[in-house]
């Protein structure tokens, strides 16, 4: 099978040579693409000095990065990994076995249950996030993953052809799961060691900005996914706002047959009626996206017969 180990990079010259180095040890046959995303130093130069093949990506942001690879790359197992040395190159083996076996379509490079995370990491609230975008995405979709934001990952073919890639920047990762959790792909998620970034290598990652980023992501992943729920609960929340609101209007039109708070009056109204509209949404929006689901099974099985057929012709 061929191997392909794809390195997003900015601004990586002091770790990308070691990074490619140590992959090059684990898997002398994989080809290695570095994608240099605009780079201010020699990311460049040290990637092509250390053979990787490297390429530009002029698009800022790691989601543009992603996206470019998908669609340039062909091979049969891809490996994402960033370029600043925090995931050992060692477990890629353990990352790599379930695909080349058809047991999964992605594998996830879990840093969180061993506690090496939280032992290494040094930025404030990182593990607070990491906690927070877990939990709420495994009781959406009632899965049971750790690590939903690691940066180490090995995909299938089927997978990444198949991956439509919407964000530009940090919230790929977690785009990434969402649509592997929607699309009910098998995935797998495999312990490993983190280490933090060496020294004089710095984080390109904003905690608060990035981080409003990848929450602002799930809750539009939320709605255009789970529309049901996300518009039933916008639902209940207006209805009752609008009772709230139009119980003093109606206790008073009962004592005294006459309405004085009609402002009162009219934003409960107004409430009720965006309430009906939420319920509208959640019902045809929630129709769409079964529709979208059986189109995307029936593409995924055109996809499939086209690279059996592909097979054949090359046997």
């Amino acid at each position: 099978m061929e191997i392909a180990i794809l390195i997003p990079c900015y601004n990586e010259e002091k770790t990308v040579g070691k990074v490619i180095d140590d992959f090059k040890n684990e898997l002398p046959e994989a080809k290695i693409y570095v994608y240099d995303n605009n780079s201010k130093d020699k990311t460049s130069e040290i990637a092509k000095e250390h053979g990787a093949i490297v390429r530009r990506e002029y698009r800022q942001g790691k989601g543009n990065v992603v996206r470019s690879m998908f669609r340039d790359i062909n091979a049969d197992i891809y490996v994402m990994v960033d370029g600043d040395d925090t995931y050992p190159a060692e477990f890629v083996h353990q990352l790599i076995d379930p695909i080349a076996k058809g047991r999964a379509n992605m594998t996830i490079g879990d840093r969180l249950s061993n506690g090496s995370y939280k032992g290494e990491n040094k930025r404030k609230f990182h593990n607070l996030g990491n906690d927070m975008v877990k939990t709420f995405i495994n009781l959406l979709f009632k899965s049971k993953l750790n690590d939903i934001m690691t940066g180490y990952r090995a995909f299938d073919k089927e997978f990444v052809k198949n991956m439509p890639v919407l964000s530009d920047g940090f919230q790929i990762e977690t785009e990434i799961t969402i649509h592997a959790l929607h699309r009910k792909f098998l995935v797998e998620e495999i312990p490993i060691a983190y280490r933090d970034r060496p020294e004089g290598s710095f984080s390109k990652l904003n905690t608060f900005s990035d981080g409003f980023k990848v929450l602002k992501t799930i809750g539009g992943l939320f709605k255009d996914y789970k529309p049901m729920i996300f518009f039933t609960t916008l639902f209940i929340i207006l209805l009752i706002l609008g009772v709230l609101t139009g119980v003093p209007v109606i206790d008073e039109f009962i004592k005294f047959r006459f309405i004085r708070k009609v402002p009162s009056a009219i934003l409960a109204v107004g409430f009720v009626v965006l309430a009906s509209i939420s319920l509208l949404c959640a019902i045809i929006l929630d129709n769409n996206v079964k529709n979208d689901r059986a189109a995307y099974e029936l593409n995924l099985n055109r996809y499939k017969d086209i690279e059996q057929e592909r097979s054949l012709r090359d046997e």
